[in-house]
């Protein structure tokens, strides 16, 4: 017979046993809907948010960036004797001069706009306003050939046909200062190897007939010639078809970057700053040691004094 003290341990392990077991089995029950849970959160659709993150020095150039998106389309100046207004035909030069690929309207556009201002004795407001325009115009022409002089016979040559945007061209329109054409030839050769332009070009750097992206449309004119077109375009002005112009050098070429090959109408030249290839242009082109004539997007000098600067 078992002592009333052996009954009262037996029964109080046996409560103690069962306490245990449902401690257990409410633990167990708690795992496994939560691991259920987990399941049901997996299967469901996520959405991801992605936030720019503005920092703290470019947030005090938001009121900036306001004005920005305003002279944008609207700032009034001149070119020579044409009106002009706005700078978005620029955007993507002013861009790659600042280093940034912002667009116009944001605050990181405008600290980089503040930057370049300081570099160059500038207020540095951020705001691009007319005299940061004018700053900017003069370093991009600074960049540029500044150059009307004939180069010598042993340095030219007859580029071949399949280069020129004009399957017709005669061939005293063919001439290219050798160096020049050289660099056009290693510069298509590079856009031709950039998938994303989808260019239409050999490896040998023959472009296929069918493709115009990048062809030359004029190289080197003479003064005669060059006479010849002011005379059958007289209201073009020297910002057009200038007296001196840089083509004498055989070193300016006018490059297909799409819509009409050489028109300045505003609505021409906002075409053509939205194709790939004048972008990549823009990036690229002084890699190979040509700069750009800002007001025409197609037209682009080779100025060797400028490699490795």
């Amino acid at each position: 017979m078992f002592s009333s003290k052996s009954k009262a341990w037996s029964v109080f392990c046996a409560v103690v046993s069962l306490f245990i077991l449902s401690a257990g089995i409410l633990k167990l029950t708690v795992f496994a809907q939560a691991v259920e849970n987990v399941k049901a959160a997996d299967l469901r659709p996520r959405t991801t948010v992605v936030t720019k993150t503005v920092s703290a020095s470019s947030k005090s150039f938001r009121a900036a960036a306001t004005e920005n998106a305003r002279l944008k389309n609207s700032l009034a100046w001149a070119f020579g004797s044409k009106t002009q207004t706005g700078w978005y035909l620029y955007e993507a030069l002013i861009q790659h001069t600042l280093k940034i690929e912002d667009n116009a309207e944001t605050p990181e556009f405008a600290l980089a706009v503040s930057g370049w201002q300081k570099q160059n004795g500038l207020a540095p407001t951020g705001i691009l306003d007319k005299e940061t325009l004018m700053a900017l115009v003069k370093y991009w022409q600074a960049r540029r050939l500044n150059s009307s002089i004939y180069p010598s016979d042993d340095k030219m040559l007859t580029a071949p046909i399949s280069f020129f945007y004009d399957p017709t061209r005669s061939v005293e329109l063919l001439k290219v200062q050798s160096e020049a054409f050289e660099a056009y030839k290693r510069m298509v050769a590079a856009a031709a190897a950039d998938k994303s332009l989808k260019l239409k070009i050999s490896k040998n750097g023959e472009f296929a007939p069918e493709e115009k992206f990048l062809k030359i449309v004029s190289a080197f004119r003479s003064r005669e010639y060059q006479a010849k077109l002011r005379a059958q375009s007289p209201q073009s002005g020297s910002a057009g078809l200038a007296t001196n112009s840089p083509h004498f050098t055989g070193q300016a070429l006018d490059i297909y970057v799409g819509g009409e090959p050489v028109t300045t109408k505003d609505f021409n030249r906002a075409v053509q700053v939205q194709t790939p290839v004048y972008k990549w242009l823009v990036k690229n082109a002084e890699r190979f040691g040509f700069y750009p004539y800002y007001y025409e997007p197609w037209h682009w000098e080779y100025v060797p004094r400028n490699l490795n600067k």
